[in-house]
């Protein structure tokens, strides 16, 4: 029988934090090996379950969503090879459910936001899940003008040629078409052109691709289109981004019908849905007919048919709320553990990671998985030599999620989890309620350091390309940065070197005058940047985004912590108000300005780069940039459907009030939030009030 981790509502908030925060480090670096290099090291059924489990444990502690949450984002950053292309519209990913249970609660989901009565159907179109690459394709008055693949669901890969050669691709729409109109769908390969390919390569003594997948992304990246153009990639569509005209459909049914006769491919065994249990049926028959197709899918997305009720449904995050990928089971396989090694985070977390005998799963090689914490070797009685069953489930490193005990080895002993920290010796502990064991080494901790400055330099801080992991540990071992100021200083320092960078082994001319450009470059970034890239706990992406938004300048956000630390309960109050911050943040936020060493290098740092201010909220609407409290029963839509809209007018929604809120809007049985804006001199909207004021009477 397997051991399973527990479930979200067991855990503590420390233990959800904890596990969260290796789920998001995972995750990010699956997502750097799939949408970036194209070479997964997991399988789809792994990181399906990462992701799963993730959002079980956000659902449970939505306080603890991190900044930099996978579930905030969409796919990774574009490659440097393509020229890039700004969608007009986020492509977002679907969000997945794995049983006839989570598609239920999928639906009642929808019928919750629209107030739908139990009664009244909601129909979906089911559409098989192809395992390719994402592309948007640009037709202006019917003529194909540009393509670009998904990127970071904001910005892609321009593969306008590229997409050209893939078979029975259009560059006229046949009949009347849009002015602009914006077509989405993936590119696959054949199973028989895969085979083909790979026979080709072997003969050329050139290295196999692991599946069709990886071969499909290969190829439509090319450089060259001609290689593309040869390795007979397919297409079909499915979605639709920016229209300006008109489109005679409704529905997302009717949408792919006409895309038929405008002359794009369309999967056959796409169909519409008027029941849960028709829905499943079709899952249950798409599951079967999965080993005959000549295409690879891992599952089936669920649409809400209804195109006006999917524009009253909106987004949440990374994912729509009109739609989701209902998964095939995971693969799973069974290795042996050779050994269990400790690594210690940025933050000084310990986390155990085993090493396996390499196995292949699902056509990628596995020889690492993540053991989480202490509590989870304990609660599985994992022991180094064990036969164990792992599944991949998540980001660069899979999960274990059993042991197979009758192959256990005589003398096997339970694993003893260090407490003191395997790189700089200082007690390892745990705080009370936390799964996470942490190096109390702080600032003495190489390891933590290390880590810190990778992070400053990561893609989502400050950066600094040429500062990758292994030159941040050659340089701190060469003492040539020890803080992240030292990172801006380096080419002064290496101008009056003995031993320039240029001289090294590794570096010559070309690349010393790259980096140093590079950091030329990054010393100017925004406030969100920088706040993620001070690496403070609990600060991830998101976080620092809304602290950026509420603060507007570094020079205010420093100063209100500066209040916050000498005890200013009103600048506290203010803090925890912020809509998704809450007491854990400005816990971190106390914890790092009170520290000496962090303020010291935190003024070293602002000596040397420029952080831009956080841009005002465009005066799009009467209600960008102001801070909204919706409270009470709302007749008109729902609380949650509110919430969504505000949100997509620029407002920012609040859960409390606060002396900074700019309208409470009442609906009835409003209570304390009500007393609290009348107290305060806040202003209070009816619902109708509201909707006047945003323009929807």
């Amino acid at each position: 029988m397997l051991m399973m981790l527990r479930s979200p509502e067991q855990l503590t908030d420390l233990e959800a934090a904890a596990e969260l925060a290796q789920l998001a480090h995972d995750i990010s670096a699956h997502d750097r090996a799939y949408y970036e290099r194209d070479a997964p090291t997991i399988s789809d059924a792994a990181y399906d379950a990462m992701r799963q489990r993730l959002s079980a444990i956000e659902a449970r502690f939505p306080h603890l969503v991190r900044s930099d949450s996978p579930s905030l984002r969409v796919g990774s950053a574009p490659a440097e090879a393509f020229a890039k292309v700004e969608h007009r519209k986020p492509m977002l990913s679907l969000a997945n459910v794995f049983s006839r249970d989570e598609l239920d609660d999928f639906l009642q989901r929808v019928r919750r936001f629209l107030n739908l009565a139990d009664t009244e159907p909601v129909a979906c179109t089911c559409e098989p899940k192809i395992d390719g690459l994402s592309f948007s394709a640009t037709f202006e008055h019917g003529r194909y003008v540009r393509a670009a693949t998904r990127g970071n669901g904001m910005v892609g890969e321009d593969i306008t040629h590229n997409l050209a050669t893939v078979l029975g691709w259009p560059r006229q729409i046949k009949g009347d078409a849009p002015a602009l109109l914006e077509i989405r769908g993936e590119v696959y390969m054949d199973k028989n052109d895969f085979l083909a390919l790979n026979v080709r390569r072997a003969e050329a003594g050139e290295p196999l691709f692991a599946n069709p997948r990886n071969a499909a992304a290969g190829s439509l990246r090319q450089l060259d289109p001609n290689v593309t153009a040869d390795r007979h990639l397919r297409y079909f569509v499915y979605a639709i981004g920016e229209v300006q005209g008109e489109l005679p459909v409704h529905t997302q049914h009717d949408f792919l019908q006409w895309c038929a006769t405008a002359g794009f491919a369309v999967n056959d065994r796409s169909q519409r849905a008027e029941t849960v249990e028709e829905v499943q049926q079709h899952y249950v028959a798409l599951q079967s007919a999965r080993p005959t197709l000549s295409y690879d899918i891992d599952g089936m997305v669920i649409k809400v048919d209804r195109w006006d009720w999917q524009e009253r449904l909106g987004f949440v995050q990374r994912s729509p709320r009109w739609g989701t990928a209902y998964k095939f089971p995971a693969e799973q396989a069974e290795t042996w553990l050779e050994a269990i090694q400790i690594q210690v985070g940025r933050t000084g977390a310990l986390t155990p990671v085993a090493h396996l005998m390499p196995i292949t799963v699902g056509g990628v090689v596995v020889a690492r998985a993540t053991l989480h914490n202490e509590d989870e070797i304990a609660r599985k009685d994992i022991r180094v030599g064990d036969k164990v069953r792992l599944q991949r489930a998540g980001d660069v490193i899979p999960q274990i999620t059993g042991v197979v005990t009758e192959h256990r080895p005589e003398g096997a002993q339970p694993y003893v989890f260090p407490d003191h920290c395997p790189v700089c010796g200082s007690p390892a502990i745990r705080e009370e309620g936390e799964a996470v064991r942490r190096c109390t080494g702080g600032l003495v901790c190489d390891a933590q350091l290390v880590e810190r400055l990778r992070h400053f330099v990561s893609r989502q801080a400050f950066d600094i390309e040429g500062l990758g992991q292994k030159q941040i540990e050659a340089f701190w071992r060469e003492k040539l940065i020890h803080e992240p100021q030292d990172i801006f200083t380096l080419a002064a320092r290496d101008r009056e070197s003995l031993t320039p960078l240029r001289k090294r082994e590794g570096w010559g001319d070309k690349s010393a005058a790259n980096l140093f450009e590079a950091i030329e470059r990054a010393r100017s970034l925004s406030l969100p940047r920088f706040i993620f890239a001070l690496g403070i706990r609990h600060i991830g992406e998101g976080n620092a985004g809304l602290l950026a938004r509420f603060y507007g300048t570094i020079e205010a956000f420093v100063e209100a912590m500066d209040r916050i630390v000498r005890g200013d309960e009103v600048a506290r109050t203010e803090l925890e108000a912020i809509h998704g911050v809450g007491h854990k943040v400005a816990e971190a936020l106390i914890e790092f300005f009170v520290n000496e060493r962090q303020r010291h290098i935190l003024s070293a740092i602002l000596q040397q780069v420029t952080v831009l201010d956080a841009p005002v909220a465009a005066a799009a609407s009467p209600v960008a940039g102001k801070t909204v409290v919706f409270t009470g029963s709302l007749q008109r839509q729902t609380r949650s459907e509110a919430k969504a809209e505000a949100q997509a007018l620029g407002a920012k929604v609040a859960g409390s009030v606060s002396a900074k809120t700019d309208y409470v809007v009442a609906g009835q049985d409003a209570g304390s939030k009500l007393d609290a804006a009348r107290g305060l001199g806040v202003a209070v909207l009816s619902e109708d009030e509201w909707h006047h004021l945003i323009g929807k009477d």
